[in-house]
């Protein structure tokens, strides 16, 4: 029988991140329903074995964390589908605020489901668009924005751009070809009001696979970081 909790725990070690007795139950409690959802809903990959969920959805996700801090962070994940990476996070680290972008309806009835069924708090579901100004307002403000799987880095910068006043950090999660999603982002990189900022390198523990977390931040938020160094 698979031990999802001792798989995740060996994953993590690897990584060299850690989270709580606690956070590991709510983890195993979201693989366990994960499966039961996805019997009739198309969540993940059909053929997605045991071991590949849990590093290429929960561990893989879970490379955020050192980047996203705790309490005051709040995190929005754009076509969060079932919750990858945002909700593993919040499950993770409770602490954590996070809003989630959704369009598909029974995707957000999943993510519903999660939510009270670990109980967690501080987490808001949005059934739109990014773009949808009504339900998610230029003016709402996020410590760090993120999208999975959602499309490439020049257009999810243009989705973003109206939120970048409050100075958030975008935090792009990719493989191996990031460098040519920069090089086709030059023109709208540009013109942004984000810039890179840092490349963080990783590789998931058990297949190797090569991430890098490629981090923009607002140039305003920058400015500021500078000048508070120099006082």
């Amino acid at each position: 029988m698979f031990d999802f909790r001792q798989r995740l725990e060996t994953g993590l070690h690897l990584l060299g991140t850690e989270i709580s007795p606690a956070s590991v139950d709510h983890l195993a409690i979201y693989f366990a329903e994960l499966k039961k959802w996805s019997r009739n809903i198309n969540l993940i990959a059909k053929s997605a074995g045991d071991e590949q969920i849990v590093e290429k959805h929960f561990l893989d996700s879970l490379t955020l964390l050192p980047l996203l801090g705790g309490a005051g962070s709040h995190l929005l994940d754009i076509g969060t589908g079932a919750g990858f990476p945002a909700l593993v996070c919040k499950a993770a680290c409770p602490e954590l605020a996070v809003t989630l972008v959704e369009p598909r309806e029974k995707r957000v009835s999943f993510l519903g489901h999660m939510v009270r069924t670990l109980g967690l708090k501080e987490v808001q579901i949005l059934s739109c668009r990014v773009e949808d100004e009504t339900q998610l307002p230029s003016t709402a403000v996020f410590s760090h924005i993120t999208a999975r799987a959602v499309t490439e880095i020049g257009p999810l910068l243009q989705m973003v751009e109206r939120f970048a006043p409050s100075g958030p950090q975008l935090v792009c999660m990719k493989g191996p070809r990031w460098r040519e999603e920069i090089n086709a982002a030059a023109e709208i990189l540009n013109r942004s009001s984000f810039r890179l900022d840092r490349v963080v390198e990783c590789a998931l523990p058990f297949s190797g696979a090569e991430r890098r977390i490629v981090i923009f931040a607002a140039r305003e938020q920058l400015k500021h970081n500078e000048h508070n160094e120099k006082i």
